[in-house]
């Protein structure tokens, strides 16, 4: 290098060219600075989204739970409970009812009726043992009119109406079940067999009857 009044000693060149080196190395390291705190910027950024992901994330499960707890509580109050169902399954079935833990009791719906009209009958069956017990009604019982004196069956219900579907009923203890049945006037056979006759004026009885258990008889006249 030349000065404008002539050449360096070589003192101030080397000085001059250690300056240069210098001022060098400090605009290189402003750069290395800018450059990382550029980095670093974009690092932070990055870190905040990040960061804003997570807490989305984090809020769509806290969000969750509370979500599963509507669909819980929106659940009918009618479904079982689980203490329910242990409940009954605790419970031990019910036992067949034996003809011997049932009564019956017959009545007529009043005391005279004119022949051509159609008596009205009812019955009640009891559970007169001390247990919860279950029985095929899908028949009913039967009703059934004698003479007076009970030497001859007249009709039965279920003569003609052998075909009624199975109905299992469980009655507790002390409970009963009320029925109702109608008598058309006229006589009838098992398997609805031969003619059906009009019954004449005169005194009879009605039965109830439901397997091997017979109710007491109860009166009742046609008038002509």
């Amino acid at each position: 290098m030349l000065e404008p009044n002539g050449p360096l000693s070589p003192e101030i060149y080397w000085r001059r060219r250690a300056l240069a080196i210098g001022v060098i190395i400090v605009a290189l390291a402003i750069v290395i600075w800018l450059v990382t705190m550029v980095a670093r910027g974009g690092d932070s950024a990055g870190a905040d989204k990040a960061a804003a992901s997570t807490t989305t994330s984090a809020e769509s499960s806290a969000s969750e739970p509370s979500s599963t707890s509507s669909s819980a509580s929106a659940t009918p109050s009618g479904s079982v409970t689980p203490s329910a169902t242990a409940s009954a399954a605790d419970q031990p079935a019910a036992q067949p009812c034996s003809d011997q833990s049932l009564a019956l009791k017959v009545t007529v719906g009043q005391p005279t009726y004119r022949v051509g009209d159609q008596p009205a009958f009812g019955t009640v069956i009891t559970n007169i043992s001390s247990a919860s017990c279950s029985r095929d009604l899908g028949a009913g019982p039967q009703f059934l009119v004698y003479t007076l004196d009970g030497q001859r069956r007249l009709w039965a219900s279920n003569d003609c109406n052998q075909d009624a579907p199975a109905e299992m009923k469980t009655l507790k203890a002390g409970e009963q079940l009320s029925y109702k049945g109608t008598w058309f006037g006229t006589t009838s056979q098992p398997q609805c067999a031969g003619d059906r006759l009009q019954v004449p004026a005169g005194a009879y009885m009605v039965v109830a009857q439901l397997g091997a258990v017979r109710s007491a008889a109860e009166p009742f006249n046609l008038a002509s």
